[in-house]
């Protein structure tokens, strides 16, 4: 059976290139299948429904989120018994 895929080549500057190979290492993706899902994300809409999601999420529950991670954040910026001040 052949394959309908087809082989392209894209030129980018170096530190996009890294940049793209962290991104894709970090998601557990060969380099070609993050730039394939980058693609199908952009051209079906997936990807701008996704932000607007998150920015929904963020408008609904932005303060709460903020009280959260002040919380989280907390033992981290109370001066530590003992510490030089």
């Amino acid at each position: 059976m052949a394959s309908t895929r087809k082989q392209t080549q894209v030129r980018l500057e170096e530190n996009v290139l890294a940049a793209g190979k962290a991104a894709a290492a970090a998601r557990r993706l060969d380099f070609n299948k993050y730039v394939e899902r980058l693609i199908v994300e952009d051209t079906t809409g997936a990807r701008a429904a996704g932000m607007a999601a998150a920015q929904r999420l963020i408008e609904e529950h932005g303060a709460s989120l903020d009280d959260l991670e002040h919380q989280l954040d907390a033992p981290y910026t109370d001066p530590q018994p003992g510490a030089a001040a």
